[in-house]
C-alpha cells in the first residue's frame, strides 16, 4: 500500500512539472493581438456617415470589432464573395444602383443560399413569405424561389428600389429592409428626425446599418486588418446553362437529375428552388452543366413518356381531404404528399392530384 502511495505521489509530480511548462493561458513570447481602430470618415451608399459623432462612432466601432475579429468567418465571407460577388456587382451596375448593397447580403445570411431565420425569413435576402410573393417569388408545391440567388437577388434589389424611392435615403431604406418600410415611416414621424442616425429603432435595426458598414470596411480591404487572401482561393462560380421545359406530369427529381448526368444533390444546387422531391408539372426554368442542354431534353421527353404509361390522377371534388384521397386510393397521406411535392394536407376543388 505504501509503496502504491509513493508510485501515485511520483506521477502526480511529475504530472504537476509537465502542466507547469505548458502555457495554455499566457501568449508566447513575442505574441500579441493588434488593436484595429476603425476608420473615421465612411460613405454608405455614396452617403457620409456621420462618425464625426462620438455616439455614432461606438456603435459603429461594436460592430468593426466584431467583425474585424470574427477571423473564420471573414474568410469564409471571402471566400463565397468569389462565387457570388462577379454577377452581383455586375446586375447591380447594369440597374444603376449602389455597389455597398452587395454587403447587405453578406449581414443577412452571410452568403448562404440555405439560410433561415427563426421567424421563417429564408434565403440569401432572408425573404419572409408574405414580402417574397409580393414581389413575385413563388412559393409552394414544392417550390421555393427564395433560396434562388439570382431569382431571389433580383425582387431584392426591386424592394430596396422601392424603399429608397419612399425614404430617398439608402441608410432608411437598409433599415426598412431589416425591419419593415411601415415600422420606419412611423418612427421617423413620432420621433420628429428624418436621420436613420437619429432613430430608437429595435435593438437588431440599430446595429444593422453599422453592421453592414464594418462587413464593407474589413472585406473592401481585408489585407489591412491581417487577412492574407489572394484572389483565386475563394469558391469559384458555379458554371451552368438554363433550359426551359414544359412537364406534363410530375417527375421526381433524381429522375430529371439522372437525365444531365447528375445527382440529386448537384442538381438541387444548381436548382436551390426545389424543395421537394419532385418537380411539379409545368413550366420550368433549369439549370444545367454546360453542353446538356440537348441531351437533356431528349431524355426528359423519354422519362415524361414512361411516366405517361404508369401514372393516373385523381381531380379534386367538393368534400374531398387529402386523407380522404389517400383512403380511397389505398395508400398513406404521406405519400400522397410527396408525389404532389405538398408541404401540408391543404387542397382546393379542381386541383389535379397524382395518385400513383
Amino acid at each position: 500500500m505504501k509503496a502504491n502511495v509513493k508510485i501515485y505521489a511520483f506521477y502526480i509530480a511529475c504530472f504537476v512539472i509537465v502542466y507547469s511548462t505548458i502555457s495554455f493561458g499566457a501568449p508566447p513570447s513575442g505574441y500579441f493581438i493588434p488593436q484595429f481602430v476603425p476608420p473615421r470618415h465612411m460613405d454608405l451608399c455614396g452617403e457620409p456617415v456621420p462618425l464625426f459623432r462620438d455616439d455614432v462612432w461606438e456603435r459603429f466601432d461594436r460592430e468593426f470589432t466584431i467583425v474585424v475579429y470574427s477571423h473564420a468567418q471573414v474568410f469564409l465571407w471571402l471566400k463565397r464573395a468569389e462565387r457570388y460577388f462577379p454577377w452581383l456587382e455586375k446586375t447591380l451596375k447594369a440597374r444603376g444602383l449602389p455597389d455597398d448593397l452587395k454587403y447587405l447580403v453578406i449581414a443577412e445570411s452571410d452568403l448562404l443560399h440555405t439560410a433561415r431565420s427563426p421567424a421563417g425569413a429564408t434565403g440569401p435576402w432572408q425573404f419572409i413569405k408574405s414580402t417574397a410573393r409580393k414581389y413575385g417569388l413563388k412559393i409552394g408545391n414544392g417550390i421555393d424561389e427564395r433560396y434562388d440567388f439570382e431569382k431571389s437577388t433580383e425582387k431584392a434589389l426591386n424592394y430596396l428600389q422601392n424603399l429608397y424611392n419612399q425614404f430617398q435615403s439608402w441608410a432608411l431604406a437598409m433599415a426598412a429592409y431589416n425591419c419593415g418600410e411601415e415600422r420606419i415611416a412611423k418612427e421617423l414621424r413620432d420621433q420628429r428626425v428624418t436621420s436613420y442616425y437619429d432613430l430608437k429603432l429595435p435593438t437588431e435595426t440599430e446595429r444593422y446599418i453599422f453592421r453592414i458598414l464594418a462587413i464593407k470596411e474589413v472585406l473592401g480591404h481585408p489585407e489591412k486588418y491581417g487577412y492574407e487572401f489572394k484572389r483565386g482561393d475563394g469558391y469559384k462560380p458555379r458554371s451552368f446553362e438554363k433550359t426551359v421545359v414544359f412537364l406534363k406530369y410530375p417527375l421526381p427529381i433524381v429522375d430529371v437529375a439522372q437525365a444531365a448526368d447528375l445527382t440529386m444533390r448537384d442538381f438541387v444546387l444548381l436548382n436551390p428552388s426545389y424543395r421537394s422531391r419532385w418537380i411539379p408539372a409545368g413550366t420550368h426554368e433549369i439549370r444545367l452543366p454546360v453542353g446538356y442542354v440537348e441531351k437533356f431534353s431528349r431524355r426528359i421527353s423519354k422519362l415524361e413518356e414512361l411516366y405517361a404509361k404508369k401514372t393516373r390522377y385523381y381531380i379534386v371534388k367538393k368534400g374531398d381531404t387529402l386523407s380522404s384521397i389517400a383512403r380511397r386510393y389505398k395508400i398513406s397521406v404521406s405519400r400522397l404528399r410527396r408525389l404532389n411535392g405538398l408541404k401540408s394536407n391543404k387542397i382546393f376543388i379542381g386541383q389535379r392530384l397524382r395518385i400513383e
